[in-house]
């Protein structure tokens, strides 16, 4: 595993919010990973060991999870409020060129950080993610986020996470679950393991649009003329084949690889994912064409 140190930056509204800071060739841009909904900076942590030293990683605990604080209004979960505080953390450690991971709600977070200023983003890798999400999709995450749980050792929350999202990794042995659960969950003072996050984060996204609640094609466009990684679960039921398939026509420099046998979301440790990581990275290192001297008047 990976060596990191921890950081802290802070809020608009006050909030002290943590990231892990995985050291790597300050020559090269570092990459900004942004976990899903109810995960945290552990779900890169895979990625971490394997990139770290070539290159930095700074992996994000959104406000309400890991070890970020929790909000005093949950109404503050929600994409624009975490559009907020990334600023605040990129205007902290002055990142001027970037990457970026994001995966699921970190993929709409990548969009959007790329709409408010597209010239910073060197690529971006959208880990089963898209403009348009599929309403059984939103319906599933409604269906679990935010109900607490817990468990009194790690076995027995790995084997009970294996049973309500078997459909999602159907291959996975006792092993993989350990470590989802161990990425997913933290143990609590009364001993128990829980999931890692703020059940409130439960209370915007399950309003009528809370999953986005505007129009996310703008912010996709937004990617064009820079690497674009797109990675979608052969079994994903939140990124359809059909709009993978547009976002690639609407793209040209998007690259689409599915990953099989794998649903929402790919772990990014599979070995489809991790050569399509690698193929982006090397196309973020390589020199920028420059844009087209004008025609003579």
């Amino acid at each position: 595993m990976a060596d990191w140190s921890d950081g802290y930056w802070w809020s608009n509204d006050g909030l002290r919010l943590h990231y892990r800071d995985y050291a790597g060739d300050a020559s090269r841009p570092p990459i900004l990973c942004i976990p899903g909904l109810t995960r945290n900076a552990r779900d890169f942590e895979g990625v971490a060991a394997r990139l770290a030293g070539d290159w930095r990683l700074i992996c994000v605990d959104l406000r309400g999870r890991g070890e970020s604080a929790y909000a005093k209004d949950p109404m503050t979960y929600v994409p624009l409020t975490y559009l907020q505080d990334l600023e605040a953390l990129i205007a902290e450690l002055k990142l001027e060129r970037f990457i970026l991971f994001g995966t699921s709600l970190g993929g709409i977070m990548t969009m959007l950080l790329t709409m408010a200023g597209n010239a910073r983003i060197v690529a971006a890798l959208l880990n089963d993610i898209g403009p348009e999400l599929e309403p059984r999709g939103i319906e599933h995450i409604r269906s679990y986020v935010g109900r607490p749980q817990n468990w009194p050792t790690w076995l027995h929350a790995a084997r009970a996470i294996a049973e309500a999202q078997a459909d999602r990794y159907p291959d996975w042995k006792l092993d993989e679950w350990l470590v989802y659960a161990k990425r997913l969950g933290k143990l609590t003072q009364s001993g128990r393991i829980a999931f890692d996050y703020d059940m409130r984060i439960a209370e915007p996204f399950k309003l009528p649009g809370g999953e986005a609640g505007f129009d996310m094609w703008p912010a996709f466009r937004a990617l064009k003329g820079r690497p674009t990684l797109l990675l979608r679960g052969e079994l994903s039921d939140l990124l359809s084949a059909e709009s993978a398939g547009r976002m690639r026509a609407e793209h040209p420099e998007l690259t689409l690889v599915t990953v099989p046998r794998i649903g929402h979301a790919p772990t990014l440790d599979e070995p489809e994912a991790a050569a399509a990581i690698d193929a982006l990275l090397k196309k973020a290192r390589a020199p920028r064409k420059p844009s087209a001297a004008p025609a003579a008047s």
